[in-house]
C-alpha cells in the first residue's frame, strides 16, 4: 500500500513528487515517537519525521533522520539518502508476528510499538526490497482514508500540510 523513500533533500522531494508526478497533498508528521524501536535487536530511538501523500491509489512516504541513532532511516544505511531508490515498501497487517512468518525466512532488521495499539517490523525477506509489516493503531486507516480522500480532490493547492 505504500512506497517509501529516504531523500537526500526533503524540499526537492517533496517538489517533485507533488509538482512533476502530482502525487499529495502531504501530511507532515513531526518527530515521529515509537516505543520499544529495537534496531538489529539494539535498543534505539531514532529522531525522524515523515510525509504522507498518495499518488493515485499508492501512498507515498518521506522520510528524514534528524539525529545520528541507528537505524533504518540513518546514514549508510542502503536506500537511504539516495535519491530515487525505494527504500521499502509497506503492508498493513492484523498480526506482525503471522505476517513475518508468512514472509519466511528474513532479517529483522528494525522493530516497535505505535503508541496506541499497532506494531512496526521491518524485514528483509532473501528476496525483493525491504518491507514493513504495520498493524496500524486504531484510528490509523481512516487517517489514511482521509489522506486518500483529500488525494482525489487535491488541485494542487497547499502541497504540504501538517497534522
Amino acid at each position: 500500500m505504500q512506497l517509501a523513500f529516504v531523500p537526500v533533500d526533503i524540499d526537492r522531494a517533496l517538489e517533485w513528487w507533488t509538482g512533476r508526478m502530482k502525487a499529495g497533498p502531504f501530511f507532515h508528521l513531526p518527530h515521529v515517537v515509537l516505543e520499544d524501536v529495537r534496531y538489529r535487536g539494539a535498543p534505539t530511538a531514532p529522531d525522524f519525521s515523515l510525509w504522507l501523500g498518495y499518488w493515485g491509489n499508492m501512498q507515498v512516504e518521506l522520510i528524514v533522520q534528524h539525529d545520528d541513532a541507528p537505524s533504518i532511516y540513518s546514514a549508510g544505511f542502503p536506500g537511504v539518502g539516495e535519491d530515487g531508490r525505494l527504500h521499502h515498501m509497506c503492508l498493513l497487517v492484523d498480526d506482525v508476528a503471522a505476517a513475518i512468518a508468512a514472509v519466511g525466512p528474513a532479517e529483522m532488521l528494525q522493530e516497535g510499538i505505535v503508541p496506541g495499539g499497532g506494531a512496526v517490523a521491518y524485514v528483509q525477506p532473501p528476496v525483493g526490497p525491504m518491507l514493513e509489516l504495520l498493524k496500524p493503531a486504531p484510528g490509523t486507516r481512516e487517517l489514511f482514508a482521509m489522506m486518500h480522500a483529500a488525494h482525489m480532490t487535491w488541485d494542487g493547492v497547499d502541497p504540504v500540510r501538517s497534522l
